[in-house]
């Protein structure tokens, strides 16, 4: 039993240390990069495995479907930008709350968030099988 505390906070740790280094990264490409692939594609591609470590610091175990459900968040995410949330809600002044939410639907985000969870799916299946 507790071996498997361990475990979990060793797991939890390393989630954690994961998304410290890749928000920095985001917020290094949002801060600094303005090119037409790293900034719109890569960046978007990045997001979802930000939000997946973020989840996993919590939901240290495996979870078969997360890379789907971080998937079918993002991608509802973009739909509301697509009904133009920030403006429904005011928030168009706040530039932190307009680039965190987006203001900008595109179809091209939605398929970059594909790419990154089938790359945490591919992650998962190979960590696993390591793991036998």
């Amino acid at each position: 039993m507790n071996l498997q505390k361990t475990k979990r906070k060793q797991l939890r740790i390393k989630y954690g240390i994961a998304f410290a280094l890749l928000l920095l990264i985001e917020v290094i490409i949002a801060l600094y990069v303005h090119d037409s692939f790293i900034r719109p594609y890569v960046g978007d591609m990045l997001v979802v495995i930000l939000v997946y470590s973020f989840t996993r610091i919590f939901i240290p175990e495996k979870c078969r479907l997360l890379p789907l459900y971080v998937f079918l968040f993002a991608a509802g995410v973009e739909v509301l930008q697509y009904f133009k949330l920030v403006h429904i809600l005011g928030l168009e002044d706040n530039r932190f709350l307009r680039i965190v939410l987006g203001s900008v639907f595109d179809i091209k985000d939605i398929a970059c968030y594909g790419v990154g969870c089938l790359l945490l799916e591919a992650f998962e299946r190979i960590k696993g099988r390591s793991m036998l």
